[in-house]
């Protein structure tokens, strides 16, 4: 019998998980970006079992390994998104201990709780969700696994060396930029143009493939190329730079766009999933195939207990028993109604492109609405809703991640029962971690200050203009729902039988992401389909480009973590005296360069 739960795999998956976590912690709040677990955690994984343990039938406990340790990173995620708001907006001075542990391990299990009826019909049945880390770092296991043709593995570690080389020399040297942009008036309006210098996001772009890499460009267009155009110079900005005034109105009115598109993209996905939805609730009833899964019982118990967990919680901070219980219902629902979101959605486009963010906008502004009807208001409204957004963040970015896992694991031959058990053990451990590192990067750095906690200060703003003195683009958020209609129904209308989709989810995130972000992915994304006319039969398991770009992500998540330790300690090692002009240059040439060889190894 293959071993696959085991203490060391335990132990292993918990030591991984736990420094991806507070890595992630520091790199999210300086960033407002976060490097994914899975595929390093992996690597490390058949490195240790190999290199160490002399062992290369590991596949199923590297796979545990990954699990436990990307459970931490996405859990860490969704609390940095979120929770660092009650204390931009004053509600608290610090970061409590309970309140934030509680607020991570609950969000992190019900993540899973809500994500389990759902992995035999989106998972398994489902065959357009592609899950495309999942994927990746199956690839990764299988190849680390081999014996004597070592090729495939050896293709990842390339990746992995080049992509973590390419990082280093960005991040930590300074000789490459994180990203090129340039922006120039005309007339009144700002023209932007610009990518980010990333091999993880080539990477990504190769393997969720070209139509979804164009999808989210569009939505960048649109907003970059279109709206901000439109928009002009707004009052107070005539004399700022054209890349400041495109930053500008993309943060504070386009991106909002993106949000209203989001609400109707996350309603969608939830009604498109239906069907699946009550099909693995069904199943839930002991068929031979759900005895795969933790049972109903267990599942039942654990939603429960998280109820009462928050309910608790909930009272303890608003006082009242009423507003209490409001704001439990809106928690469970929106928790139960954005994981089913978020799993559907990183089948589709990934991890990577989940808008996570997205999401919690929605159910914050959901939130806030069901505040306003009740008659709520003041400062315990305000942390009621961040309260409800910090549960639901942290359940999106578990059920996501545990939906990619358990991807991996079926391609593997794992038992979806024993990931389930790893990734609950993942979630609750590294939460006891994250309030203490909260405490410790706020009184050494600020955070809102050195720290920007740019998606925290977005949820800030937007209760306090809720519930506050602020104000709220409506007229942006109403217009990005009607956009989201509008491609829906040209989607289903007209393009329902066609090969290219619509898809509208992909196209809100390219609205409310910067296009720097896209534009990596497309260039990723045309590779592939290079490589695709040339193999047109090829499947992906023998596709070197996906190995390769395995490794890529792999490299670059690995070296951002060593860089944020780096950060962390106060080593600079960045080489001063490089013009701005020749750090463009070698930022698109090495960029261009990494394509050119991926699409030469993917092509051999």
């Amino acid at each position: 019998m293959n071993r696959e739960l085991t203490a060391t795999s335990i132990i292993l998956g918990l030591t991984i998980g736990l420094i991806m976590t507070a890595a992630t912690v520091y790199l999210g709040l300086y960033a407002g970006m976060t490097v994914s677990a899975s595929i390093p955690a992996g690597v490390l994984a058949m490195g240790f079992y190999r290199g160490v343990l002399r062992r290369s039938d590991a596949v199923l406990e590297s796979n545990i390994v990954q699990t436990m340790a990307s459970a931490g990173e996405s859990l860490a995620a969704g609390v940095i998104f979120t929770v660092p708001a009650l204390l931009i907006v004053g509600a608290w001075n610090d970061f409590a201990f309970w309140p934030t542990t509680l607020i991570a391990a609950c969000g992190g299990v019900l993540g899973v709780v809500f994500m389990v009826p759902l992995r035999k019909a989106l998972i398994e049945d489902d065959k357009e969700l592609i899950y495309p880390e999942g994927v990746a770092c199956a690839q990764v296991l299988k190849a680390g696994a081999k014996e004597g043709d070592q090729s495939g593995f050896h293709t990842i570690l390339q990746g992995l060396g080049i992509s973590a080389l390419f990082k280093f020399f960005s991040a930590s040297l300074g000789i490459f930029k994180g990203s090129v942009e340039k922006a120039m008036f005309v007339g009144k309006s700002s023209i932007f143009g610009g990518g980010d210098i990333s091999p993880a996001l080539l990477a990504v772009g190769y393997i969720v493939g070209l139509p979804v890499s164009l999808l989210v460009l569009l939505g960048g267009g649109l907003a970059w190329l279109v709206a901000i155009p439109l928009m002009g110079t707004p009052a107070g900005l005539e004399n700022a730079a054209a890349l400041d005034v495109a930053w500008e109105l993309w943060s504070t009115q386009v991106r909002y766009i993106g949000v209203g598109a989001m609400v109707v993209g996350g309603l969608w996905s939830l009604v498109s999933v239906r069907k699946s939805f009550v099909s693995g609730i069904k199943a839930l009833g002991g068929s031979k195939e759900t005895r795969k899964d933790l049972s109903p019982s267990v599942l039942g118990t654990l939603l429960l207990l998280n109820i009462v967990v928050m309910f608790g919680l909930y009272h303890s901070m608003i006082g009242s028993w009423g507003f209490t219980l409001i704001t439990t219902v809106a928690m469970v629902l929106a928790s139960f109604l954005f994981v089913a979101v978020s799993s559907y959605v990183v089948g589709l486009v990934g991890s990577s492109n989940n808008p996570v963010s997205g999401m919690t906008i929605s159910a914050l502004l959901g939130t806030s609405a069901l505040f306003l009807v009740f008659g709520f208001e003041g400062q315990s409204a305000i942390i009621a809703t961040l309260g409800v957004a910090g549960v639901v963040c942290c359940a999106a970015c578990s059920a996501g991640d545990c939906s990619q896992d358990l991807k991996t694991g079926s391609l593997v031959g794992a038992s979806p029962r024993n990931q389930q058990i790893a990734q609950i053990i993942g979630v609750l451990i590294p939460a006891f971690i994250i309030a203490p590192t909260l405490t410790l990067l706020h009184h050494a750095y600020g955070i809102g200050d050195k720290l920007k906690a740019p998606q925290a200060t977005l949820f800030a703003s937007l209760t306090k203009a809720i519930f506050g003195d602020g104000t709220l683009p409506m007229d942006k958020l109403w217009l990005g729902a009607g956009l989201g209609v509008l491609v829906i129904f040209i989607d289903e209308v007209f393009l329902k039988t066609k090969k290219f989709r619509l898809h509208l989810m992909p196209i809100a995130v390219g609205v409310y992401l910067p296009v720097t972000l896209a534009t990596p992915m497309v260039l990723g994304g045309i590779v592939q389909w290079l490589v695709k006319r040339k193999h047109p039969n090829r499947d992906e398991g023998s596709d070197p480009g996906i190995l390769l770009s395995s490794g890529l992500v792999a490299g670059e998540s690995l070296m951002g973590v060593l860089v944020a330790l780096l950060i962390t300690f106060k080593i600079d090692l960045a080489i001063s005296g490089i013009s701005s002009g020749l750090q463009d240059a070698l930022s698109v040439a090495a960029l261009l360069g990494l394509a050119l060889f991926l699409k030469k190894k993917a092509q051999s």
